[in-house]
């Protein structure tokens, strides 16, 4: 039987150190489904962040692939994806922004609006998906809030309608003044943010004295909102023309309640997706998914392979036969979980706008569509221009079985994109990536979790243009050039600079030289 429960779809998004994976946590212990939070750094037995999983991620404090919870929070399905804030991982980030229908975003109080979560606002806009603004460490000395709004309005042109007004200054969080009831919602602190922060709500008339200077603060900034009409309208909302605005300190679990009641009550549940050929398919059509991230070594007590996929249309039925639009084949899903963070429950049904990991599903790549009844294929996820080669070599040629099979794992991932030609070999595949800690990434997981470590080498290209067959043996010879084909077989010509592929652009205009979406930078 279908779960009716509305569902709520987003993603954490930010720059580096913004707070994503605390405050993932944080909405993860209000909605009870955890009992205790631990942030990536903690003392003593604090945990690391239940997304945060590989060790990589506890080392360096950072996220580098995102990660899937499910919950349930007052009668609402919540599907919450972690994400990289790393520009060097802005691949997996924008997966997984084809897979949601809102998104959080953190601005870090004390340095406003940093070059990453510019990009991932822009990103948002292009991708039609709604934005909440949550002012994040405002328990830690920041800019003012008003500064920071203008900040928002100046430099991506996004309306800030704040819900909530911060009662106190940075480093001095008391509370916050709820602008739609006028109440002050007043916090206590929790030894180490590690519980549900206790709040308390009063009338303008209740509060104490301690409290009145900086509650008066508020409402005076309160007031000039609302002279300024930069009060919450949900039709500008949906279409990106504003963003609710909140106030918080995820470490301290300020601000996550409202946080949670605020996505139930304004951020948009699954609608209806166009597909390639301009098809349209409703949330109570027949089933229909596409696969947004592959994900493997999340167990090491053997080999995973999970494909996370979202729910478009219909009722997903554990077991149920659907079609591969790729291939064009059937195909049988026999094992289905839903996640939190690594820890996977079996899942016998699953509804739009929730989030399903196909266990060794083999046959899946990420972009995939599948579907029963009527065909629909969703558009693919853009792979981005790779600006940083290497070649990489098995360290011990007795494990080139390991090698090349950890080699094709991590490719289907998308953790880096993996180049060949005949001149090269299968023994010397060339890796591509956004960015250099990708390689980190490929040299740590192909050493701990397929066993065979790995050398890597720089080439000397930094630029990077789509051709076809053609160009590849037009190209052949050109000085400061190379080009490999993709596992997708797309040709990839690589460049020593921009300047280069400009210059080898102009004088073969019979090329296919195409410029690729643009990453990290």
């Amino acid at each position: 039987m279908p779960d009716t429960r509305p569902r709520r779809t987003f993603a954490v998004i930010s720059h580096p150190d913004a707070g994503k994976s605390t405050l993932t946590e944080a909405l993860a212990l209000h909605a009870r489904v955890i009992t205790e939070a631990g942030a990536v750094h903690g003392k003593g037995d604090r945990r690391a962040t239940v997304s945060d999983w590989m060790a990589m991620e506890k080392a360096r404090g950072i996220s580098i692939t995102s990660a899937a919870l499910q919950f349930v929070y007052n009668d609402h399905v919540i599907n919450l994806v972690d994400t990289p804030g790393h520009s060097d991982f802005s691949e997996d980030t924008y997966r997984v922004l084809s897979a949601v229908d809102s998104a959080v975003m953190l601005v870090d109080a004390g340095k406003g609006l940093e070059p990453q979560t510019l990009k991932l606002f822009r990103v948002c806009a292009l991708r039609g998906i709604p934005v909440i603004t949550v002012i994040n460490k405002w328990d830690r000395p920041g800019l003012s809030p008003l500064g920071l709004m203008d900040e928002i309005q100046k430099q991506i042109n996004l309306r800030p309608t704040p819900l909530t007004w911060p009662v106190g200054e940075a480093g001095d969080f008391r509370g916050v003044l709820d602008r739609r009831t006028g109440e002050f919602v007043k916090y206590t602190r929790t030894a180490g943010g590690a519980t549900r922060a206790p709040e308390r709500r009063m009338t303008a008339d209740e509060v104490e004295e301690a409290d009145l200077l900086p509650w008066r603060e508020a409402v005076e900034g309160h007031e000039l909102l609302e002279l300024d009409e930069a009060d919450h309208d949900q039709a500008r909302f949906l279409a990106g023309e504003t963003t609710p605005v909140m106030f918080a300190s995820a470490l301290q679990n300020f601000g996550v309640a409202q946080l949670l009641d605020l996505l139930l009550d304004l951020a948009p549940g699954p609608s209806a997706t166009e597909g390639t050929d301009g098809s349209i398919r409703e949330p109570d059509d027949e089933f229909s998914a596409f696969v947004f991230k592959v994900q493997s070594g999340m167990n090491s007590a053997h080999r995973d392979r999970l494909a996370y996929a979202r729910v478009v249309s219909g009722t997903f039925e554990r077991g149920m036969v659907v079609t591969h639009a790729p291939t064009g084949r059937p195909f049988a899903t026999k094992f289905a979980q839903t996640m939190f963070g690594r820890e996977a429950t079996s899942v016998e049904t699953a509804e739009p706008g929730d989030i399903i990991g196909l266990v060794n599903a083999q046959a899946l790549r990420v972009g995939d569509t599948m579907y029963v009844g009527k065909p629909i294929d969703y558009p693919g996820v853009p792979s981005f221009a790779p600006e940083h080669f290497m070649t990489a070599t098995a360290a011990d040629i007795g494990k080139f079985k390991q090698f090349r099979k950890g080699i094709e794992q991590l490719d289907q991932e998308g953790v880096v994109q993996v180049l060949r030609s005949d001149l090269r070999g299968d023994q010397s595949p060339v890796l591509a990536a956004v960015g250099p800690l990708q390689f980190e990434v490929v040299e740590d997981r192909m050493k701990n979790e397929f066993n065979s470590p790995i050398r890597l080498s720089s080439l000397p290209y930094s630029s990077a243009r789509k051709t076809d067959a053609a160009g590849a043996d037009a190209l052949r010879g050109v000085r400061n050039s190379e080009v490999l084909q993709r596992s997708d077989g797309t040709y990839l010509a690589l460049f020593s600079d921009q300047w280069t592929a400009g210059y080898v652009a102009r004088n073969h205009p019979d090329v296919l030289l195409e410029e690729l979406p643009a990453g990290g930078r």
